[in-house]
């Protein structure tokens, strides 16, 4: 019998640029938050577990909003993400304030999870073919040494009011990923989408994929990420900023040549709350799904 897979929710952010802890706040015609609807449309993908990876502050009042509604719909844990999880003693970093990024929110996981597994940002919403997809894959074609993310058009996921960082993928003939740069402060200029980060301008054409976090993993990629987590402690230990992201470690399986990474294209709709004046744009964006019958006037 085919494992169900599990939906691994990164919601350990701080949430910085939005003002406050966007994983929490409604926006739903009910109040509803954008990641309950990531978790309707994986319930209906057939995942069969939802694992929350939170900071010890949101614990109380996540399970609060998250458990009744979703007591009897699909089996729930919690993770919590420290400074210290998975760090030696003689490797930790006293004055470090800032998170370890979402692999090591990954990592952090590794005792929850035993089949396969998307991973997902709890503030972007990412439409229900693109959990269809991913769920698909995960029941049926992925391995150890074959994993996937679901690629969206860097022309679909900009912010009207702000610039975004994306991660820009690089593929090859068969439309597998063979790379990822993170380029930052990307917004349309005219009729072209433009990266400005890094002193350097960079022009990406409206239809290349990017990342948007959305990833699905055989789970025996835990054991590669704490190879690498153990190799970027002492490598970063004089710097209080550094972060241990996903696609370093997608970048570093395939360059080792110890797996590839299908594209699915799954990634039709996307909405996601990176400034606070996102806000009335993704109420609305809601609002219209619901009115034309995505989904029932009340979610649960």
């Amino acid at each position: 019998m085919t494992q169900k897979p599990t939906l691994l929710v990164l919601a350990a952010g701080m949430g910085s640029r939005y003002g406050g802890d966007k994983q929490i706040d409604g926006f739903g015609p009910n109040g509803e938050t954008i990641l309950e609807y990531s978790i309707y449309d994986a319930i209906k993908a057939g995942f069969g577990k939802v694992v929350f990876i939170v900071r010890k502050e949101i614990l109380k009042e996540a399970k609060e909003i998250f458990l009744p509604k979703l007591e009897g719909k699909i089996e729930v844990d919690w993770v919590v993400q420290t400074l210290e999880s998975f760090v030696p003693e003689e490797l930790k970093q006293k004055d470090r304030k800032k998170p370890f990024g979402t692999a090591h929110a990954v990592l952090c996981a590794k005792d929850a999870v035993n089949e396969p597994f998307a991973v997902i940002n709890a503030d972007d919403f990412y439409g229900k073919e693109a959990f269809d997809v991913l769920g698909k894959f995960l029941a049926t074609d992925v391995r150890p040494d074959l994993h996937a993310m679901v690629g969206y058009a860097v022309q679909n996921v900009l912010s009207d009011n702000g610039t975004v960082s994306r991660g820009v993928c690089e593929t090859n003939e068969k439309g597998q990923l063979i790379g990822m740069v993170e380029r930052t402060s990307i917004a349309r200029e005219g009729d072209k989408i433009i990266s400005r980060g890094e002193g350097e301008v960079f022009e990406i054409p409206e239809d290349t994929p990017v990342s948007m976090n959305f990833w699905g993993f055989h789970q025996c990629v835990f054991g590669e990420i704490e190879r690498m987590w153990a190799e970027f402690l002492p490598a970063n230990l004089d710097n209080l900023k550094s972060e241990f992201y996903i696609p370093t470690v997608a970048n570093n399986l395939i360059k080792e040549g110890k797996a590839a990474y299908e594209i699915l294209p799954g990634g039709k709709t996307w909405f996601g709350v990176t400034y606070s004046d996102d806000k009335p744009i993704v109420i609305a964006a809601l609002k219209k799904l619901h009115d034309e019958g995505e989904y029932p006037s009340k979610l649960w």
